[in-house]
């Protein structure tokens, strides 16, 4: 039986400015770019009880929260505080799938300790090395322990025994499972179905007929099934950020704004973890509301925020203006055993 561990960390971005200046503690903060037609990346609890949240334009923000402080990012930075979480991680195993800078899942099936002991561990020695909470899920798949890191936030964490899949699916709200958003989650409710419980009582047949492929995954999730493996951080084909927004964005200059502040991020990753690496091509993803998705892609060896502008633009014709659920940006890298050939053109 599996035992993993999803670590999430508190806020992370704005605890890190909370340590670095201790005169923000208490008061409502937001990091996001310079201007007020960036987005936050992310906010503190504080700011979070006037409504802010992560992908949320700036001006929004300011207007649900006058008073709300303004930190640039620093991705350097995150990056290496992330880093030393990492190396935490590593202690207790060297089956890790980060995320993104602030989660990852963690497989300790090997570890004769309980994954909620290990879990606590993990915690304790974040705080004590980077001064920085975190909070844990322990369960015996990524789903379920993904879920139940959400459980106890702040600075605490939620195990789900094997045995306690189906209780603890029951009465989970279905907008809870990855892949539920807005849409999705009111077409459901249009259909009585609020729980996961009251969406078992479909079969198969009928998730397929109803949501197509998707239905066939969903009629897993809403038991708790999950067969995927924590990937090791082995040679990568590719890396990206993706955003599922809270509310659907109608318009291409909705998605400009969220698209430059994940550019920055990713940027960032590619310059520190990956820069031993050749990037092959840029992409860029766009998922809408009816669940439909698509790819737009071009050969280039440099991320060019130029270039990601016209990806998202030619994505975005594709759905003929279809509003937009999620938006993801990445480079895919080249083969470093490919042996280069010449350009035909």
């Amino acid at each position: 039986m599996r035992k993993i561990v999803h670590i999430d960390m508190d806020c992370f971005y704005a605890a890190i400015e909370e340590r670095e200046n201790p005169a923000l503690r208490g008061l409502p903060v937001g990091v996001a770019g310079s201007t007020r037609r960036g987005v936050l990346t992310t906010a503190n609890y504080e700011a979070r009880k006037f409504g802010c949240r992560s992908a949320m334009p700036v001006f929004k923000a300011l207007e649900l929260c006058p008073k709300l402080i303004l930190v640039p990012v620093q991705f350097d930075l995150y990056r290496g505080v992330s880093a030393q979480i990492r190396a935490i991680f590593g202690r207790f195993t060297d089956k890790i799938e980060p995320l993104s800078l602030d989660e990852a899942y963690l497989d300790v099936s090997a570890l004769q300790s309980a994954g909620s002991a290990v879990a606590r561990e993990v915690r304790s020695q974040i705080r004590e090395e980077t001064g920085l909470t975190a909070s844990a899920g322990i369960g015996p798949n990524k789903l379920i322990a993904k879920i139940a890191s959400d459980w106890n936030k702040p600075d605490g964490q939620h195990e789900v025994l094997p045995e306690d899949i189906a209780a603890f699916m029951q009465d989970l709200p279905v907008g809870r499972i990855w892949g539920v958003g807005g849409k999705m989650k009111a077409k459901l409710e249009g259909l009585g179905i609020r729980t996961c419980g009251e969406l078992q009582q479909f079969d198969k047949i009928e998730m397929a007929r109803r949501f197509g492929k998707w239905g066939l995954e969903l009629w897993e999730l809403c038991r708790g099934i999950d067969d995927r493996t924590v990937e090791n951080d082995r040679i990568r084909k590719s890396i990206s950020s993706e955003n599922t927004f809270t509310e659907n964005l109608t318009s291409v200059e909705d998605l400009r704004p969220p698209m430059h502040t994940m550019l920055q991020e990713l940027a960032s990753d590619v310059s520190g973890r990956h820069s031993d690496r050749e990037i092959r091509s840029l992409v860029v993803k766009l998922k809408f509301a009816d669940f439909t998705q698509t790819t737009a892609e071009k050969a280039h060896p440099l991320m060019d925020d130029s270039i990601y502008e016209d990806l998202l633009a030619e994505a975005w014709q594709r759905g003929e203006g279809k509003a937009v659920r999620l938006l993801g940006v990445g480079v895919r890298f080249r083969d470093p055993e490919e042996k280069l050939q010449p350009e035909l053109f």
